[in-house]
């Protein structure tokens, strides 16, 4: 299976999640990329959309190489084999890493607070997963907040990312798990890159909506 878009992934995955419609389920896309599949998630199943802050933490010889992930409070998950990374890199890497989140958190919501996961249904959205290091910490980051039910939903994932997933959430939509993962965008015909000011039109769109309805 090949998407045509993320636009294409976000609508088959409407298609999985449809039992939450009209249950007012919070939405998290994991940015950047997912943060557009979240609106049309939410929208189709009227709910509401934030994201859910987390960055990968790269290794240092192969910066797209991911030895783990850190949320915007500072909460670290680290693949199993990571402990073979020097403790010093680590440190000097969770702190640039926090750095981003703390600045991503500035721009895309600057006005308000993060919409609570408590006692909600909860969905976060990823296109794609290789380790599972970034989205893991995405769920467990939620999961520490006291969601109702908690929905892992992505479009494309290796095999090994699938399994762990599937340990973090009570339910996981994945569209398509590949032996032959080496990068998220191969699955996809148009993998265009989405921008910081992509993800604030997002989030200033469902924030007027909010408003016009309040």
């Amino acid at each position: 299976m090949r998407f045509k878009n993320r636009e294409h992934a976000a609508q088959l995955l409407v298609e999985r999640l449809s039992e939450y419609a009209n249950t007012n389920p919070l939405v998290l896309g994991v940015p950047r990329g997912a943060v557009p599949m979240a609106k049309t998630i939410a929208d189709a199943l009227k709910g509401e959309v934030d994201v859910v802050l987390v960055r990968k933490l790269s290794h240092p010889d192969q910066p797209e190489f991911a030895i783990g992930a850190i949320d915007e409070s500072g909460n670290t998950f680290l693949m199993d084999w990571a402990t073979e990374i020097a403790s010093e890199y680590l440190e000097t890497e969770k702190r640039r890493q926090l750095q981003v989140l703390l600045q991503r958190r500035v721009r895309y919501t600057p006005n308000r607070a993060p919409i609570d996961p408590h006692d909600r249904i909860v969905v976060v959205v990823d296109d794609g997963i290789a380790t599972g290091s970034t989205m893991t910490a995405a769920l467990r980051a939620v999961r520490a907040q006291g969601p109702k039910k908690l929905v892992g939903a992505v479009a494309i994932a290796s095999p090994d990312a699938a399994r762990t997933i599937v340990q973090e959430c009570d339910a996981t939509v994945c569209l398509k798990v590949s032996a032959d993962f080496f990068a998220v965008g191969q699955f996809f015909e148009d993998f265009t890159q989405v921008s910081d000011q992509d993800v604030i039109e997002v989030l200033r769109g469902s924030e007027a909506k909010i408003s016009a309805v309040g």
